[in-house]
């Protein structure tokens, strides 16, 4: 017996050249390694130009993915980070440029960790921290997501995002 099906919502950046390209043609690639690590992809966002924050340099492209997978947080964070690396990412400068970031921003179980109030620093903690405040994020995403509704609060997507300075 498999386990059910989650959805999330897992937002893409990158500021670097990779092996597949700029950062525009190494999201479309990201797409299709999350593809082959089993995920299904059922929405993507257009992919945005962003400017970088903090030292990152660069501008940035960003997008925003809706997917449907068995795996539970903590072990789709695994798959994340791993494609990550396989693409060039390593521990660096918070902030810094980087070839890919992946991040989990929502998912369909609510709040992770569930019986948690807040997760430890530097830990997974699902809905993303930083969701209700990056532009940069809530661009791409309400256009996939508008109405996904933030745990915890009665607040959408788009609400967030009509909100959000920048």
């Amino acid at each position: 017996m498999s386990a059910p099906p989650f959805r999330y919502a897992i937002a893409l950046g990158g500021n670097r050249r990779t092996r597949y390209g700029g950062p525009r043609d190494t999201l479309i690639a990201a797409c299709a390694a999350l593809t082959d690590a089993g995920l299904t992809i059922d929405r993507v966002s257009p992919i945005i130009p962003t400017p970088a924050m903090g030292p990152a340099g660069r501008s940035f492209a960003n997008a925003a993915i809706l997917v449907t997978t068995p795996l539970r947080p903590d072990a789709l964070l695994l798959v994340l980070k791993h494609i990550e690396r396989a693409f060039g990412r390593r521990r660096g400068q918070r902030w810094g440029p980087r070839p890919l970031d992946l991040d989990i921003l929502l998912w369909s179980g609510g709040a992770w960790p569930q019986h948690h109030r807040t997760a430890a620093p530097g830990r997974l903690q699902v809905p993303h921290i930083g969701l209700p405040a990056r532009r940069f994020v809530l661009d791409p995403l309400v256009r996939i997501a508008p109405r996904w509704t933030l745990p915890g609060t009665r607040r959408t997507i788009a609400q967030l995002h009509a909100r959000a300075k920048g």
